[in-house]
């Protein structure tokens, strides 16, 4: 899909001019013009206001349906209720509880720094 024509349709569904879309996001009406034609990609920030002046949530310039799209599950990973549910022991699931709490309280730098450690351990 072409984020530009999504957004002229959007516009046009609304009755709203690139003037109307100029004055709510302070956009130069000539960059709008450029985006919906495909000459410029816009940023995510400059979604988010064209969004906001269409007034639609931001997914509904990549997707056409009416409701939000069905996320998959990406993931394999259980919580902790549940590997106590699958047979873990106590002592694993009060050590995946700290390692959890400790990970939410340093930054993304520092858990970067340390997954690569791990995947270094773990392939010795």
């Amino acid at each position: 899909m072409v984020i530009g024509r999504r957004l002229r349709k959007l516009r046009e569904e609304k009755a709203l001019s690139q003037g109307d879309i100029e004055k709510r996001t302070g956009l130069l009406r000539c960059y709008i013009s450029r985006v919906e034609n495909g000459h410029t990609v816009p940023s995510l920030e400059t979604l988010e206001r064209l969004a906001s002046a269409l007034e639609v949530p931001l997914y509904q310039l990549f997707y056409e349906g009416d409701n939000p799209p069905v996320l998959p599950n990406l993931s394999a990973r259980e919580s902790t209720d549940e590997l106590a549910a699958n047979g873990e022991t106590d002592k694993e699931v009060r050590f995946f509880e700290k390692v959890r709490r400790l990970l939410g309280r340093i930054d993304e730098k520092d858990r970067q720094l340390l997954l690569y450690m791990a995947q270094k351990l773990a392939s010795r």
